[in-house]
């Protein structure tokens, strides 16, 4: 069992480092089609990709996979949908690093839910991630920009996704699963296309635009998600959701050696506030707590 946990830690990372990368892409992608188009593109070809591989778990399929599905599609395709909207107003590292506020968000949905209610740790850490947001996103004259706003508001439903995620994975095909959230997901974006959306001249999309729909679709979406609905079922919503966090460092990484991110010492100092928020959210400050138990029972011996 602690096998299966560390593997499934590692599935959880390598999706955030997928992740991490995706921002700068999508954001160059958005210059050549609507929002609604990339992600019915993105959702729709994993979905037919995943369905192709592992086409035996079909069989499977009855009514929970459905309910499931319907629920955390849905979730997923309006967190994704605010996100990538937002990313169209900011830039890719301060989308990146806004987004993961879904970690300290995560215990307090949890409350809702379970009526568990969060520690002083929790709230230490929602402080946090609020100043740090302030720093990042607020401008000299104390506003905040639309893309901003937009990407803190996904961080809700992505809160909600990994809550539902961690409940329905529990006893099911993960993959299966996977598959029929990307329908439904598909579905939402594709309707929301063509509702809201003029259709995009497919001839004048740029053949590197092309390949970075590819790359979304296999990798960050069929590859990213698979390995985080994998990881949720083997990890505890909490500790999940602080390694998910380490996409937005990812993120600001990839950002800044490509060229879209020019950190100011405000930006890092943001960055590091709702890091370090997260950090306390999800460790509780364990880490200091052993070092001094350990450094006590040294001097009785």
């Amino acid at each position: 069992m602690q096998r299966t946990t560390m593997i499934a830690k590692l599935a959880l990372l390598l999706a955030t480092i997928i992740w991490g990368s995706s921002f700068i892409i999508m954001k160059d992608a958005l210059d050549d089609m609507g929002t609604f188009f990339l992600l019915a593109f993105r959702f729709a070809g994993a979905c037919l990709l995943l369905a192709v591989i592992f086409q035996k778990s079909l069989k499977q399929l009855n009514f929970y996979y459905l309910k499931a599905g319907f629920v955390m599609g849905t979730a997923l395709i309006i967190a994704y949908s605010l996100q990538t909207f937002g990313l169209a107003e900011t830039t890719p590292g301060k989308n990146a690093f806004l987004t993961a506020g879904y970690c300290v968000m995560v215990p307090f949905f949890y409350w809702m839910i379970a009526g568990r209610r969060p520690d002083r740790y929790n709230i230490s850490a929602a402080v946090l991630c609020v100043a740090g947001i302030g720093l990042v996103s607020l401008d000299a004259n104390l506003t905040m920009g639309r893309g901003d706003l937009l990407t803190i508001l996904c961080g809700i439903f992505y809160a909600l996704h990994i809550i539902v995620s961690a409940r329905y994975t529990q006893n099911a095909d993960v993959m299966l699963l996977t598959i029929v959230q990307f329908f439904f997901a598909a579905v939402w974006s594709g309707a929301a296309c063509l509702l809201f959306e003029p259709f995009p001249d497919l001839g004048a999309v740029p053949t590197y635009t092309w390949f970075s729909l590819l790359y979304l679709c296999v990798f960050a979406t069929a590859g990213a998600l698979g390995l985080q609905t994998y990881g949720l079922k083997y990890t505890a919503p909490s500790a999940g959701a602080l390694i998910l966090s380490l996409e937005s460092v990812f993120g600001v990484i990839f950002s800044v050696i490509l060229g879209a991110e020019a950190l100011t010492p405000r930006l890092c100092l943001g960055f590091a506030i709702i890091f370090s928020g997260i950090v306390v959210s999800e460790t509780k400050l364990d880490f200091i707590h052993k070092k001094k138990v350990t450094k006590g029972e040294l001097e009785k011996t």
